[in-house]
């Protein structure tokens, strides 16, 4: 059997037990700092050998004369449903991840084989890498990025990679939220675009991968990174900015495609004069720094003029205390003018966030009948469990959405009211005794001098002071970044999502002096387990009723996109590595399952090569769900004759989103063992060894002070961390265990 990569992170610690404790803040691996293993991305000039038996490695080969160059697409280009070519990130300006392709159907998807597996040179595979982005495909040419923001251009024909670019991000970035990733690139007019985490915008020749231009959007040292893929449209390049968590002021911003000038800006948090900023305190600068990130590929309606997109939290995550009010336009639905980004309509959908309730999924567009009458709608499915419903031309619910009272807390300035759609969630919010006693556990496991600390049942959108309060769901989700399809034909959205739950409790601190911008504030703490961990639930939406027509359950969270076809198929990955297809209509399934060889959290592309229909699926694994690494690029056909490959091996339990604590100190771990550390250690357990993204704090750690017990764990995992044996040399695993013993433990 031919290679495939895998790679893991430093996902647990527990030596004597199965179950990690996040306890602070909302990101991953934000203090990743210096240095990457040189296996990694050590000659990366080499091209990747070719690869014999049943899989092809990629092969670097002459491009330019094989590749089509896209023109400026227009918007009729953008709205054709996807059949040869996949021209956005969500298919069409809808972002309803729908191809009308039924090639492949219910009665013969269970042929589907892979026609090439090219590996990606080892790009993005360390720990703390995830895999997210759907590919871009357009005249036999597919377009993909990694984590680490290496482009690839790879023939459909053959699989073998035609250029690539190396983004070479600075690896001492600090503010990056929940893993270093890329959710995708956009195409036209003969330039391929990408988002950077170090907030550049950077435009490539399609048929060189040549830095065309590169424009600043946000500086990273300020908190502002991009992961969403940005969106071509109507001449322009238009993208959001990441870092909610870093205290900054979101917005969305359009580019001149062939020059890389700004066009227009909007913030999504106003200021003074501007829709809504009356819904922040007027005695501080609170909305300067208020959050509200754009996650996601905005959608476009080009017969109203409307661009749509969804919005992250406020800032502080979790302590409202400082900014009264509503806090629009964070946790909400907004339409713009899509050629001025000028202020339309908004739907809120938490007022006054203080649970981390944000809306990271993308916006899909959709045509609806209710009562006999034809709507254009907009949905997007969020972290509340809630599919929210609109009329994309006045912001207005669909179907009833009634503010109800909820709990109050003066300290947290809580709003007195909340959106209640009529339908039911697509997960029961109610918090069970196994709940609180899970949370107890994990509280009572990170307490200091033994102690015992008191944890209460709340429900959603209960506030929270010192007591830890259970609540359901966390910050988690819900859906989170996960995109949704939406099937024309059955009328149903294809929802995926996990059931977590949280301790939420009040920290009451600031941040230091000058650190604004450069590490997390969030505000409070909360306790919790990993993204990987949560129940999972795939389910199956009517547009018309918001009703749930079937549903899937999983002992892991569903963490991936999904894509819809017009075969009566919906597919979806899993954490185990495997891509599988369900009936659209019923569920029944899953009618195929196929091995990938690491796990399977991005969303597969659907068209057409030479007449016969093809999925396209890049399985890389995910820092957050702790799934197995690696660097996968497939193709799939009913003419395919690759067999599945070898199982990724065991997921992990995952992390939830961490991110340092401001007070921590700031030493850099020193020498070789700094490489080994970053990659794979410091995304769960700090730069520091401090605790970070789901790790405990090792400083001071007893279970840790055996060095025996410790280079076994390194070595062979277990208790959801997984195994390095074969992803580290012997001497790495000696001097990173000397390091968590000697230098950790003992202090």
């Amino acid at each position: 059997m031919a290679r495939t990569r895998r790679r893991g992170g430093w996902y647990g610690w527990f030596l004597d037990a199965g179950i990690w404790v996040l306890f602070v803040l909302l990101l991953l691996p934000a203090a990743a700092v210096g240095y990457v293993i040189g296996k990694e991305q050590a000659e990366d000039d080499e091209p990747a050998k070719e690869i014999t038996g049943t899989q092809r490695s990629g092969e670097a080969i002459s491009a330019g004369s094989q590749i089509t160059v896209a023109p400026a697409f227009s918007a009729d280009d953008l709205m054709q449903a996807p059949k040869e070519a996949w021209l956005t990130n969500g298919g069409t300006l809808s972002n309803q991840r729908y191809s009308p392709l039924d090639e492949i159907d219910t009665d013969n998807v269970g042929d589907l084989k892979g026609v090439w597996m090219t590996d990606l040179a080892g790009s993005g595979v360390a720990a703390k890498y995830s895999a997210e982005a759907q590919p871009i495909v357009y005249e036999g040419t597919m377009y993909v990025p990694t984590g680490a923001d290496d482009v690839f251009a790879v023939s459909v024909e053959t699989g073998k990679i035609l250029w690539r670019y190396q983004a070479k991000l600075d690896q001492k970035i600090s503010t990056v939220c929940c893993g270093w990733l890329s959710r995708g690139v956009a195409l036209g007019d003969g330039k391929v675009y990408l988002g950077q985490l170090d907030g550049t915008l950077v435009a490539l020749d399609q048929k060189t991968g040549e830095r065309v231009w590169q424009t600043p959007v946000g500086d990273w040292q300020q908190g502002y990174t991009i992961t969403a893929a940005p969106l071509y449209y109507d001449g322009m390049v238009i993208t959001g900015v990441s870092g909610g968590e870093f205290s900054i002021r979101g917005r969305v911003q359009a580019y001149d495609a062939e020059t890389g000038k700004e066009v227009w800006r909007f913030y999504t948090v106003p200021g003074p004069g501007e829709t809504g900023h009356g819904t922040w305190p007027q005695e501080n600068d609170s909305w300067k720094h208020g959050g509200a990130p754009v996650w996601q590929t905005p959608a476009v309606d080009p017969e109203l003029g409307l661009l749509y997109f969804s919005t992250g939290n406020a800032s502080p995550d979790l302590d409202g205390s400082g900014r009264r009010g509503d806090n629009l336009f964070a946790a909400s639905i907004v339409a713009v003018d899509a050629k001025t980004g000028e202020y339309r309509w908004h739907f809120q959908q938490v007022h006054h966030d203080i649970w981390d309730y944000d809306a990271p999924s993308p916006v899909v567009l959709f045509d609806v009948e209710i009562d006999g009458e034809e709507h254009k709608g907009i949905a997007e499915a969020s972290k509340t469990g809630w599919v929210y419903l609109l009329d994309r031309e006045t912001g207005e619910p669909l179907l009833p959405i009634e503010e109800k009272a909820v709990p109050q807390l003066a300290g947290q300035a809580t709003a007195k009211t909340q959106p209640i759609p009529s339908y039911p969630p697509f997960f029961s919010h109610e918090v069970s005794d196994d709940d609180v006693a899970a949370i107890q556990k994990l509280a009572s496991a990170n307490a200091k001098n033994g102690a015992k600390p008191k944890v209460v049942k709340g429900g959603i959108f209960t506030p929270f002071g010192e007591t830890i309060t259970a609540i359901v769901p966390g910050p988690q989700g819900g859906t989170n970044w996960q995109p949704t399809s939406y099937n024309p034909e059955t009328g149903m959205f294809y929802v995926c999502a996990m059931r977590s739950v949280s301790g939420y409790s009040s920290k009451n601190e600031e941040l230091p002096a000058g650190k604004r911008g450069q590490v997390a504030d969030l505000g409070s703490v909360f306790t919790t387990t990993g993204f990987g961990s949560q129940e999972g639930h795939f389910v199956a939406i009517e547009a018309s009723t918001g009703q749930i027509e079937w549903q899937k359950r999983w002992p892991e969270s569903c963490y991936s996109g999904s894509v819809t076809t017009g075969g009566n198929l919906v597919f979806v990955g899993r954490n185990n590595g495997e891509l599988q297809a369900y009936n659209a209509a019923t569920g029944e399934g899953p009618l195929w399952s196929f091995q990938t060889g690491a796990g399977a959290n991005t969303t597969a592309t659907v068209f057409e090569h030479d007449g016969t229909q093809h999925l396209a699926f890049l399985a890389g694994g995910n820092a957050l769900a702790a799934t197995t690494h690696g660097d996968n690029l497939w193709l799939f056909s009913l003419e395919g004759t690759m067999d599945e490959v070898a199982a990724a091996g065991q997921e992990g339990e995952g992390t939830g989103h961490a991110g340092q604590n401001p007070n921590e100190p700031t030493d850099e771990i020193e020498g070789e063992v700094q490489a080994v550390w970053s990659d794979n250690c410091a995304g769960c357990h700090g730069a520091n060894g401090t605790g970070a993204n789901g790790g405990p704090n090792l400083v001071g750690n007893e279970a840790a002070l055996d060095p025996q017990k410790v280079r076994a764990q390194v070595t062979n995992g277990g208790g959801g961390m997984p195994a390095f044996k074969d992803t580290l040399t012997e001497k790495q695993i000696a001097d990173v265990s000397t390091y968590v013993v000697e230098e950790l433990a003992k202090k």
